[in-house]
């Protein structure tokens, strides 16, 4: 019988990484939107985006050094940085290798805001949307936990979540201080 070691760390490390992709996402949201209005400060609603942004990063890639390691599925490096390249369902892993270099360069953005510009960098943040459906998509369809109840569970609240959060950003308006001017959105400095 071949070791399971590294099979269980994939699928955790894959179901962890999911997770902390939809924290991130929730926390994104809540820095425009102020869900919490003054009881979170900007600054660090902005950290804990940021915090949570790179530890889903480093669950994604502990997902794919275990997936390489491990001998129930064979997927090559190449096969990380290619989309459709793995034998193993090769259109739900090419989603999650798409999901996985979309979300290191949006990542990779934060401290280049300034040099790319705010417009340029938020419209790559908007990218983030297709993060999150490529990776719901990979999962639902690679994970081999889908049909399990709580997986399947797991999958509909964060989808339900980010939806919500998205709503809430769309329909409210940043709070402002106290005698502060109207300053349009395209023209606002963001706090990320």
């Amino acid at each position: 019988m071949k070791d399971p070691t590294f099979w269980l760390l994939a699928r955790a490390s894959g179901l962890t990484a999911y997770v902390l992709l939809t924290l991130s996402v929730l926390a994104g949201l809540a820095v425009k939107s102020r869900p919490f209005g003054r009881a979170v400060k900007a600054a660090s609603a902005t950290d804990t985006h940021r915090f949570l942004s790179l530890l889903a990063l480093g669950a994604i890639a502990l997902h794919a050094i275990t997936l390489v390691l491990d001998q129930t599925v064979h997927i090559g490096l190449a096969a990380l940085l290619v989309p459709g390249l793995a034998g193993y369902r090769p259109v739900a892993t090419g989603l999650g290798v798409f999901a996985a270099e979309l979300a290191t360069l949006i990542i990779l953005s934060f401290p280049l805001r300034k040099r790319i510009g705010v417009r340029a960098w938020r419209r790559l943040h908007f990218a983030t949307y297709a993060v999150f459906a490529a990776a719901t998509a990979h999962g639902l369809a690679a994970g081999t936990d889908t049909l399990q109840p709580w997986v399947f569970g797991l999958y509909l609240g964060a989808v339900f979540a980010v939806a919500a959060a998205t709503a809430w950003r769309a329909l409210n308006h940043p709070i402002r201080a106290k005698g502060a001017p109207h300053v349009p959105d395209r023209d606002r400095p963001i706090a990320v």
